[in-house]
């Protein structure tokens, strides 16, 4: 039985949390715990961590809560059944999808991690929801056909990746201005735990060092994917298309405190910059209160601690994969879902201890030469998904070549 739509509480904005058990998940329930006057939280999900997702189901009472298979779905309904709790417990994309376009959702979190996170990212963009996009997946597969359906839902789009939270402080609202005013946009990057790293070592680099991200609290992936600049490769991307930006107005620089998250240059040659801790509960209380600001939670920034504020250039013999963003937005459509899901396989097969640390880069680059002749026009969401599955069989091919 369908549990009953929630009542919209005075004042209230209600929320849905994908990936609610997960780092940016986590964080966004602190914020909302912050200000319960102000949010409902109407849907939660998670992938596998079933025990977290109960205690939110029993701290926020969701009408609904999602999983993606049957067997945890069943051990999230004992456990709730147990408690007295009536949230529905549903499975599977669809059910995602159906809960991100629910008529009592108002705001969409959407944390889920890789390409799984694009179908219900679409859903709540062509519902003309408040989408608050901490899954950069949904713009590097989906990339225009993504903003067409934000775009024709009329859907609010508000970035959660710090990078691109602080490019959109430093903007004005009026988009039509964006073109005008700047000259190009500068993205910064920690530079993760191998910035000082010599490159003949890489071969040895062990998953827990490469997890080991030395300023931010993130999954175990995305702590991968900085510690090859990958993140910063897909951030690239999703600027192209959240900006509207030619990929030679993005740049990338090293800025190993962490501090100053992005900056905007403008035509006048003044710069924009956002500053703040490394929390990422700054962007996300922002998304949540845009255009208003919330108190967060975060620790306050003490310039009279800050000792110095440097910069480098990415080094391309440490960060070889940066490259790849800007090869890909200049191949055929579509090249951008084969460079995430290449390294959606590859990153996997690391952590598992199947190949080393600089074969992400070889199955990425390879993977991207393979498929750059061989791609169609993607039409719908469909033609991406296919795409997407193509070019993971082709990097799981050459996982297994080299882990033979």
């Amino acid at each position: 039985m369908t549990t009953p739509i929630s009542p919209k509480a005075p004042n209230r904005q209600r929320l849905v949390v994908l990936g609610s058990t997960g780092s940016v998940g986590v964080s966004t329930l602190e914020v909302v715990a912050r200000h319960p006057e102000r949010f409902q939280i109407v849907g939660l999900s998670a992938h596998a961590r079933v025990d977290v997702l109960l205690q939110q189901c029993l701290r926020w009472q969701p009408r609904v809560a999602v999983l993606p298979t049957q067997e945890r779905a069943q051990q999230l309904r004992a456990a709730l059944a147990e408690h007295g709790v009536q949230t529905e417990v549903q499975v599977g994309p669809q059910a995602l999808c159906d809960l991100a376009a629910a008529s009592d959702v108002d705001s969409v979190m959407a944390a889920i991690v890789g390409a799984a996170g694009l179908p219900p990212c679409m859903a709540a963009a062509r519902a003309g929801k408040r989408l608050l996009l901490a899954n950069k997946e949904a713009l590097v597969v989906g990339a225009d056909l993504f903003m067409q359906a934000v775009h024709e839902g009329g859907a609010t789009l508000l970035p959660i990746d710090s990078e691109h939270s602080a490019i959109f402080q430093c903007l004005p609202e009026d988009r039509r201005a964006w073109a005008e005013r700047i000259d190009h946009i500068v993205l910064t990057a920690s530079g993760g735990p191998f910035r000082q790293r010599d490159p003949a070592s890489f071969d040895a680099i062990t998953p827990a060092q490469a997890v080991a991200h030395p300023n931010w609290v993130m999954g175990q992936k995305i702590s991968v994917d900085s510690a090859t600049m990958m993140n910063k490769a897909l951030e690239v991307i999703e600027a192209r298309w959240l900006f509207d930006l030619a990929p030679e107005r993005i740049r990338v620089v090293l800025h190993p405190q962490s501090i100053i998250h992005s900056m905007v240059v403008c035509r006048d040659a003044s710069v924009l910059a956002q500053l703040g801790t490394p929390d990422m509960k700054v962007p996300i209380a922002y998304g949540l209160s845009f255009p208003e600001r919330i108190e967060s939670g975060a620790e306050r920034l003490d310039f009279l601690k800050l000792q110095a504020l440097s910069f480098e250039a990415p080094d391309p013999a440490r960060f070889p994969g940066l490259q790849l963003a800007y090869d890909a937005l200049a191949a055929p459509p579509g090249s951008t879902a084969v460079l995430n899901a290449a390294n959606e396989e590859a990153v996997a097969a690391f952590l598992a201890g199947r190949v080393r640390f600089t074969d992400i880069h070889r199955v990425n680059a390879g993977t991207i030469d393979a498929f750059v002749s061989r791609l169609g026009p993607a039409r719908s969401i469909d033609d991406l998904l296919d795409i997407d599955r193509r070019a993971r069989a082709h990097a799981q091919q050459r996982i297994q070549e080299i882990a033979a």
